[in-house]
Formats: C-alpha cells, sequence, structure tokens
C-alpha cells in the first residue's frame, strides 16, 4: 500500500528542506571568509620583508 503525498505538500516540503539548505551553507560560507580574513590581518607587513640583492660575483641572492 504506497503512501500518496499531496504534490502540494511536497513541493512545499521541497521549498523549506532547500531553504534549510541555503540558509546552512550561507551560515558555513560566512564562517569561512571570517577565518580566512583573520588569517589576512597576520601577514608580514611589505616594509617588513627584506630587499634581496644579487651578488655579483657568486650569483646567490642575499638580503642587505
Amino acid at each position: 500500500m504506497p503512501i500518496f503525498i499531496p504534490p502540494v505538500l511536497g513541493w512545499t516540503l521541497g521549498i523549506l528542506g532547500s531553504a534549510v539548505v541555503a540558509r546552512v551553507l550561507a551560515k558555513e560560507w560566512r564562517r569561512v571568509n571570517d577565518g580566512l580574513d583573520a588569517g589576512a590581518s597576520l601577514r608580514t607587513a611589505p616594509e617588513n620583508i627584506p630587499v634581496l640583492r644579487r651578488d655579483p660575483t657568486s650569483g646567490i641572492y642575499r638580503p642587505e
């Protein structure tokens, strides 16, 4: 004896389910982006990166 679900109820459950999935994905998206943004502030400032100059005799790059 198969169970019959009225089409309106099926569509309603499908819409509600997709709304829940979209909400969970949006929350996860924000959480990941916040974590990436927090890591971006830990990067070295450009003025603190040593400049490398090539040694003309050996060809090795050395910091100034």
